[in-house]
């Protein structure tokens, strides 16, 4: 598959404009059921069109195809998310109405904006990486988080919040979103990892040093304690604690968790029973040494991490958000500083274990002496 391809999936996922455009402006489009037709129908033929484009290209990876169509709905979520602000108009307006209406939403509209952005820059990315035939296994393995983060919340919180009346036929368009991601997750995974260039002797050497000896270390374990507090108690919020600090919080801090469309509450229940476990294994790993799924397990959950305070942070200042619910303006700054760290800090545990994985390798023998005590 040579760079050709990657053009041509590139230059389709840009044709979303014009056919956004064009669909906005056919009457038939005022029926869920047309809608849900037209989208089924959409991306059927981008994938035909990219199979005629790319067929008889070297090195095919079945991943390319998903990933351009991906690509082409993020530049349509793209397009959702600047028609909401007011940005553009006569794009999606048929969509929002007859589609998917609860992307108007100021969750849903945070949503469309990181698909737009990050998520197409790694469809991009990893399609570059396909056609120059290189590895895409750490990019893959965030991206991964991060959809299936968003998928999570935006399904339970639209199936239970107040847009659950509103659900159309298109709401079925999410399930390729659903299946394609785990289908890609166990190839991804199963992609040969790099490892450092390292020595028996440096690998012995490092997961030799005491959790003092390793300064970022040391601020990566002070994090994980702030967000295991951090994200236990903004469970106990949303399940409703009666204790005082509770309540405090909610209306001093974060109004946000108790509006109506739930997607708030299912981000924090999502948070403490997926995030918390893993926040209590990545300690584990940062003081014993030799635990190898610390070079993938992080870099997943710092992209589910990293879209979800971003969704969770846009959303409760948006102007879509009811004034009510917005976080109040003398609580903006603490706010913010808060959920950015919490974001940041798994996103730096992410770095040190792909950058720095030596204490993370199964512990090596340091000498022919030792290789024949294994042996033997």
């Amino acid at each position: 598959m040579d760079l050709a391809a990657g053009a041509a999936g590139f230059l389709l996922s840009l044709t979303a404009i014009p056919i956004s455009y064009l669909l906005n402006r056919v009457s038939a489009m005022e029926s869920p059921v047309v809608v849900f037709a037209s989208g089924v129908g959409v991306l059927f033929g981008l994938l035909l069109v990219l199979y005629l484009l790319v067929r008889g290209k070297s090195h095919k990876d079945p991943l390319f195809y998903a990933f351009a169509v991906f690509a082409f709905t993020s530049v349509v979520d793209l397009i959702i998310s600047l028609e909401q602000d007011g940005y553009i108009k006569g794009f999606m307006g048929f969509y929002l109405k007859e589609g998917e209406p609860y992307l108007r939403s100021a969750y849903g509209i945070l949503i469309c904006y990181w698909d737009g952005t990050v998520h197409y820059a790694l469809y991009l990315t990893m399609m570059a990486a396909i056609t120059l035939r290189w590895s895409y296994r750490s990019v893959g393995l965030y991206w991964l988080g991060s959809v299936l983060m968003s998928l999570v919340t935006l399904l339970l919180g639209t199936a239970i919040g107040k847009f659950g009346s509103e659900i159309r036929p298109a709401f079925l368009l999410n399930i390729p979103y659903i299946l394609i991601p785990i289908w890609a997750g166990k190839k991804i995974y199963g992609m040969p990892r790099a490892l450092p260039q390292a020595t028996a002797d440096q690998i012995a050497a490092e997961q030799k040093k005491w959790l003092y000896r390793r300064p970022l270390d040391v601020c990566l374990v002070v994090y994980l304690i702030f967000a295991v507090l951090y994200t236990l108690f903004r469970g106990f919020v949303v399940l409703e604690c009666s204790f005082d600090s509770c309540d405090t919080y909610v209306y001093d801090q974060e109004p946000y968790l108790l509006d109506p469309v739930v997607y708030p509450k299912i981000q924090m229940l999502v948070n403490m029973f997926y995030l918390l476990p893993f926040f209590g294994l990545a300690l584990y790993g940062l003081i014993e040494p030799g635990c190898v799924w610390m070079l993938d397990l992080p870099v997943v959950f710092a992209g589910a991490i990293a879209q979800a305070q971003f969704s969770h942070i846009g959303a409760s200042l948006h102007p879509r958000t009811s004034f009510t619910y917005r976080v109040p303006e003398n609580s903006v700054s603490s706010f913010l500083y808060t959920n950015v760290l919490y974001a940041v800090g798994a996103q730096l545990l992410a770095i040190r274990c792909v950058k720095y994985s030596n204490f993370f390798l199964k512990g090596m023998p340091r000498n022919n002496e030792e290789m024949e005590k294994k042996v033997n």
